[in-house]
């Protein structure tokens, strides 16, 4: 018993002492804090594929009542703001090209007869394709929107009745889709940053050595690295929450005990490869090179951006080391579908197991560079 209280009270002074050299060096606190908070923001406002005063030209070579009254159609939704009427078909091009608008319209003359004598009448859209998702939603709602103008026009209802739900996510908000996965991704970031960081800077204040000689044991070393990137994680998240849920309102609807147990799982495995990579750098602008190494391709296998299952095999079998796959899955499952832990426990074991094995490596390598 005498023993496990001096391991913890030897464990608590390793764990303050990193705590403060966190918190007093002003720059760790800038990074901890200032990029949280402003990327939280800059994506909840800036990673938005909904279509919102979307701009668009026109080409209307019919000057008729009825091209009139399908553009007043388009024009009155929220979607599109008609930029510019064209004249011609030549200039088409040089506003999509230069991205004035992202989408033109073109009625052809004989629009209106052909309406008049019960004969197929085509519009055509051209979309900016630079941008698969707002060109495929752009002419989704167009012919959404001239759907509900024949609907209008001729009286006639179509034999299918089409409803659409959306669970999780009925207005198809895409902030709703995107700000759980930022609260994953950018304390993954954070926590992997600090964590390489903390060996690093202590090689580069000339202090790794006191710590050495210290009368302590490895493992307290080790885990007394290890707790203040969690926590720091763990605020992170909890700031990132805040955001979400305060300020763009996006509702919570799972249970918070549930989330927050996944995320020191997750931030655990985060602390983990930080703290390998810490083991066999010499200073930290190593540091800095292997973290941006490194998050660029698990960032892109984590799924924030493209359905795994829509990689290729060999890739999909990668993603099995990637601990942002399984964080992001809990945050997001818990988070807008409101799924208990039990339901996602499957999870939680490879996270356990890219923690525990990278702080066993990271252990490793903490003892072969003291030898």
């Amino acid at each position: 018993m005498e023993g496990i209280r001096l391991y913890l009270q030897q464990l608590a002074v390793i764990c303050t002492k990193e705590i403060l050299a966190i918190w007093q060096d002003k720059a760790t606190r800038l990074i901890i804090l200032v990029p949280c908070i402003i990327l939280g923001f800059l994506f909840g406002y800036a990673a938005n594929y909904n279509l919102e005063d979307a701009p668009y030209a026109v080409l209307d070579l019919s000057h008729s009542r009825e091209s009139a009254d399908i553009l007043a159609a388009i024009d009155g939704t929220s979607f599109f703001k008609r930029t510019v009427t064209l004249q011609n078909a030549n200039q088409i091009e040089k506003y999509i090209d230069r991205g004035d608008v992202i989408m033109a319209l073109s009625i052809p003359p004989d629009f209106a007869r052909k309406l008049q004598k019960g004969e197929p009448a085509s519009i055509q859209v051209i979309t900016d394709g630079r941008n698969t998702v707002i060109a495929g939603q752009a002419a989704s709602d167009v012919s959404r929107i001239v759907n509900q103008y024949n609907l209008a026009r001729t009286g006639t209802k179509s034999p299918v009745n089409l409803k659409i739900r959306t669970w999780f996510n009925p207005n198809q908000i895409t902030r709703w889709f995107f700000l759980p996965g930022i609260i994953g991704l950018l304390s993954f970031s954070q926590v992997f940053l600090l964590a390489g960081l903390s060996v690093a800077r202590e090689r580069e204040e000339g202090t790794f050595e006191q710590i050495l000689v210290a009368p302590v044991s490895e493992s307290i070393i080790l885990l007394g690295k290890a707790v203040p990137p969690v926590i720091v994680g763990l605020i992170q998240c909890t700031t990132l929450l805040l955001i979400s849920r305060l300020w763009f309102q996006v509702p919570f609807a799972g249970s918070y005990l549930d989330f927050y147990i996944a995320i020191v799982f997750y931030v655990m495995s985060s602390t983990g490869l930080g703290l390998c990579v810490s083991s066999i750098s010499k200073n930290m602008q190593q540091v800095l090179v292997y973290v941006i190494v490194l998050m660029v391709p698990m960032a892109l296998l984590s799924g924030i951006i493209t359905p795994i299952r829509n990689m290729p095999l060999f890739l999909q079998y990668l993603t099995y080391i990637d601990p942002l796959r399984f964080g992001l899955e809990l945050i997001r499952r818990i988070y807008l579908e409101g799924l208990p832990l039990s339901a996602l426990a499957w999870n939680l074991l490879p996270l356990t197991l890219i923690g525990g094995l990278s702080l066993v490596a990271a252990g490793y390598l903490f003892r072969h560079n003291l030898g």
